[in-house]
């Protein structure tokens, strides 16, 4: 299994000591502690150049060139922070500069440059969206993909080198179809927020009833200097984000390497053979409990082109039972496709099995999601005669 031992990091040695060139897997790259690259970081606008660490600059040969990222000077933002971040991740990139400045001059020297400049060029990589004619998502740029937010500069480079990145941390290799599914779910469970939060996009229309002030953007921002602080040097602050974005980046993307994919497999795996539990297709099994499947599932009937819907899941308890669960009608919703027999719900032990003519039950909740047997036939069974109460009577059980 896919493990890794989080540990206190040093900024510089997530993002520089492992040599990208070969594929390193997400554990090497957070539990590595020796023989790490000291990767300097400078503003141009101050007199001295400054570092990622107190280790002085390495020497190169004189045939040897530096690679610059460039990105804005002054107040930070999480976007150009996870963009420097996932740059900093590849082959080409992980010995870069971090150059900070508005100065075109200085901006045009460089290699790469995000979020600044006031251009979006792939070609030249400028990689800005600041600019009055900007208006590009990740479905503009790629059609298949749905997602329509603003991108800031975090999504632009992870559009451009997301997959490029995650074939170097896990070590799947291109055209996997795990590495776009975790390329699509680092989008919309990480990048995307960032984006919304950059330009300003809204989760929701009308007056928000409590402020979120913890969330990975506003943290990057409590890390700028204070308005009445006597040092306004952003440099100490921005070394802070950029520790921080990656060792979150990196912790997300192994619970989705060691887990959420699994738990997926797990799914798929259930659907394709839900006729072998039921000739409906409306149930489905899991031979192991504790798994979660409520997004697969929804998600795997859209993909695997699930005609009807499947209505119950079942699955043994901690205590050796079995549960019959309803698939709720969506995501954030306690409404049910089906819910188990109103007569039913709250009726326990002898008492249910005598009325439901099933032997082993255990109990149906009071809001009729949930019900357990003895054994798995007993709860199938339970599903089975829902389904065809429901059958006789199409509303009846729905809720």
């Amino acid at each position: 299994m896919w493990r890794v031992r989080i540990i206190a990091l040093n900024l510089t040695k997530i993002v520089s000591k492992v040599n990208l060139s070969q594929p390193a897997g997400v554990s090497r790259l957070l539990s590595s502690r020796a023989n790490c690259c000291r990767v300097p970081f400078v503003d141009v606008t101050r007199a001295a150049p400054r570092y990622m660490s107190s280790l002085p600059k390495r020497v190169r040969g004189e045939n040897m060139s530096v690679i610059k990222i460039g990105t804005h000077n002054g107040t930070f933002h999480c976007d150009e922070v996870l963009a420097c971040f996932f740059l900093r991740q590849l082959p080409e990139y992980k010995d870069a500069e971090i150059i900070r400045t508005r100065d075109p001059t200085k901006l045009s020297e460089c290699d790469i440059v995000v979020d600044v400049g006031g251009e979006f060029d792939p070609k030249r990589h400028r990689y800005d969206h600041h600019q009055r004619t900007f208006a590009e998502s990740f479905h503009s740029l790629c059609a298949e993909k749905p997602w329509v937010t603003k991108l800031s500069s975090a999504g632009l480079v992870y559009l451009h080198f997301g997959r490029q990145l995650l074939v170097h941390l896990t070590q799947l290799q291109e055209g996997d179809r795990q590495l776009e599914v975790l390329y699509d779910k680092l989008y919309e469970n990480f990048v995307e927020e960032v984006d919304a939060v950059d330009n300003g996009v809204s989760q929701y229309d009308g007056e928000a009833r409590y402020s979120v002030s913890s969330a990975l953007s506003a943290r990057v921002g409590h890390l700028n200097p204070r308005w009445n602080s006597q040092s306004q040097d952003t440099e100490a602050g921005f070394r802070k984000a950029l520790k921080m974005v990656g060792e979150e980046f990196l912790e997300r993307l192994e619970y989705y390497r060691s887990a959420w994919l699994p738990a997926r497999a797990v799914v798929e795996e259930a659907v394709k053979g839900r006729h072998q539990v039921d000739p409906s297709g409306e149930v489905v099994l899991f031979s192991q409990g504790g798994c979660p499947w409520k997004e697969h599932l929804f998600s795997l009937e859209k993909e695997l082109k699930v005609e009807t819907p499947i209505k119950f899941v079942l699955y043994p308890d901690q205590n050796g039972q079995w549960r019959v669960q309803c698939v709720p009608a969506g995501l954030n919703t306690f409404q049910n496709r089906l819910s188990l027999l109103e007569e039913w719900r709250g009726v326990r032990d002898g008492a249910l099995s005598e009325l439901s003519g099933i032997e082993g039950c255990v109990f149906v909740h009071a809001g009729g999601f949930i019900g357990g047997n003895k054994t798995q036939e007993g709860a199938l069974e339970m599903a089975r005669r829902t389904l065809q109460a429901a059958a006789r009577s199409p509303a009846n059980g729905d809720s």
